[in-house]
């Protein structure tokens, strides 16, 4: 694919980037195109999933995946914001992804080359292309304004308030869980 087209694709894996900074989530978008159309979006969810595979990529995989009716997605490209981690990765091994298309590098996590490289590695039986840097400054802008933002929350401190009264007791054994009564449920366990 072109540059130009990388930079297209790119712009839509950041619109997903968007929509996780929207529910508060750590601001990472991804897509998967076939055949120059998209066919799978994700973005980060882990925290209101209360899931720690709710990744973009992962998310955007399994869109992919339900709408080729396979879970092999070898004529495929994954756009995504941030470099993917070792879970993403291996879910892209394992999609037998033609391409993978990142923005901004992560130094810690990230296995497309900063921290290692999954893709590289010989024993692996399928190898994936993967390019990064791809519009990384969009990408970098939108997760260090998300962290800024996130700091600079913690540091304005709300003012003592009185303690609240501690839960009543409840019989747990004869509680049906619903989503009405879940507040009083998780009060009632601690």
């Amino acid at each position: 694919m072109s540059v130009d087209t990388d930079q297209q694709f790119m712009q839509a894996a950041l619109q997903q980037a968007q929509n996780a900074s929207l529910v508060g989530e750590v601001p990472v978008g991804a897509i998967v195109v076939r055949d120059g159309r998209i066919i799978g979006t994700g973005f980060n969810q882990p925290i209101g999933s209360h899931d720690p595979t709710s990744h973009a990529e992962i998310i955007a995989l399994r869109q992919a995946a339900l709408r080729s009716q396979n879970y092999r997605l070898p004529e495929c490209d994954l756009y995504v914001t941030l470099e993917p981690c070792a879970m993403c990765v291996g879910a892209m091994l394992h999609a037998r992804l033609r391409r993978v298309v990142f923005g901004a590098f992560d130094r810690k996590t990230g296995a497309a080359g900063s921290a290692m490289n999954l893709f590289a590695e010989a024993a692996i039986n399928h190898h994936t292309e993967a390019i990064g840097g791809v519009m990384a400054a969009d990408s970098v802008a939108l997760l260090r304004g998300f962290f800024e933002e996130r700091r600079a929350k913690r540091t304005q401190r709300p003012e003592p308030r009185e303690p609240a009264a501690p839960p009543r007791a409840v019989d747990l054994s004869t509680t049906i869980v619903t989503d009405i009564d879940m507040a009083e449920w998780r009060a009632a366990k601690l």
